[in-house]
């Protein structure tokens, strides 16, 4: 498992390469934005882990140009203690998961790992659902000829719904199924993955694909 580390100091660069390496990890380090946007992009690698004060560019326009590139490698944002603002803004430029400095070695571990297990394909999903087409082995999804980006996160909850479309998942059921067990942050983090969700496969071309079941849940449904 390949990890890209882009992070400007030294002694925190070099102590998170020694431990991933020792943990079975294979491990790239980029020390600046620029640098650190262009290795990404190769699509090289399982999960990325990304400060945001970085040279050059920072991690959010490094996170934005990872997706608008189109690559959905995972991403592992390093944010500020207490810094809502920088969490909020690491989702929104298309983050997958985030962590506070100062953080436990053995959490950052837990963290990309987490991150890679959910790029790895899980069973087949339903070709189609009316027009909307989702590829699990190439992480790809279209409405009709029209690819759409999601991120990792975003795909993940995505094809969950997929395999049991037309059946209404709870709240609970897509966190136990899209995040880690042990996640104990907000569960209305789902409510915010549909709504990014809707916004890119459902608004844009007038459906209504993704239904909320008031009290139950989600579902996807046939709105072709």
């Amino acid at each position: 498992m390949k990890i890209l580390v882009i992070e400007d100091d030294p002694k925190i660069n070099n102590a998170i390469r020694r431990g991933l390496v020792a943990e079975g990890f294979g491990v790239e380090l980029a020390a600046d934005g620029e640098e650190g946007l262009w290795l990404a992009c190769q699509g090289r690698f399982d999960v990325i882990v990304l400060d945001i004060l970085l040279p050059k560019m920072n991690g959010f326009r490094v996170c934005a140009g990872v997706r608008a590139a189109g690559v959905s490698t995972p991403i592992l944002m390093l944010t500020a203690k207490d810094g809502e603002l920088d969490e909020t803004e690491a989702l929104d430029t298309g983050a997958d998961d985030y962590l506070t400095k100062p953080f436990s070695f053995p959490v950052l571990v837990a963290h990309i790992r987490a991150l890679a297990r959910r790029g790895v394909a899980r069973s087949p999903a339903p070709e189609s659902v009316g027009d909307l087409h989702l590829d699990g082995a190439r992480r790809t999804v279209r409405r009709g000829d029209l690819e759409i980006k999601l991120t990792a996160r975003e795909f993940d909850v995505l094809e969950f719904l997929f395999r049991r479309h037309g059946q209404v998942q709870s709240k609970s059921a897509v966190l136990a199924g899209v995040w880690d067990f042990d996640f104990d942050g907000d569960p209305n983090i789902v409510e915010v993955y549909i709504g990014r969700l809707r916004r890119k496969i459902d608004t844009p071309f007038g459906r209504a694909s993704i239904e909320t079941v008031r009290g139950a849940g989600y579902r996807v449904v046939d709105d072709a």
